[in-house]
């Protein structure tokens, strides 16, 4: 008898975790959807795809098309959960899906593609300069 109760506690407390699991999952994915990650994720592979077509020019347009209606954001989605789920706990995704719906939340993610495509030009642009300088400097000290 003591060792079926125990047992049924067992049971209720491992139902209990996979439920909150269960909840915590769903709410980063409802964070991901609402910061729009999975569309990023599809407009980064354009960008990507826009640069092979540039690379590969015999490879007709029919192919990329192909192949962009193969690309499911979702699989990207199943990839990051795991990450999330590693560094935020349940609150914080909850923290982050408040912030989110705020008018300043929906700013950040109207204009996050903006800002970091800005920022990856001037990330660009600086280090261009540092490695011309490092040139620079290796040439004066004869490297």
């Amino acid at each position: 008898m003591k060792k079926l109760f125990i047992l049924s506690l067992l049971l209720v407390f491992s139902l209990a975790g996979i439920a909150q699991d269960t909840n915590k999952e769903k709410d980063i994915r409802k964070f991901l959807e609402l910061t729009g990650s999975g569309e990023m994720g599809v407009m980064a592979m354009q960008q990507m795809i826009s640069s092979y077509k540039q690379a590969f020019t015999n490879v007709p347009d029919e192919f990329w098309d192909e192949f962009m209606k193969k690309v499911n954001p979702n699989d990207l989605i199943d990839l990051v959960v795991p990450i999330y789920d590693k560094y935020y706990t349940e609150e914080d995704i909850k923290a982050l899906i408040a912030f989110y719906q705020t008018p300043i939340g929906q700013k950040t993610i109207k204009l996050m593609p903006q800002i970091s495509q800005e920022s990856m030009k001037a990330g660009e642009e600086w280090g261009m300069k540092l490695g011309e300088k490092i040139a620079e400097e290796m040439k004066a000290g004869g490297y």
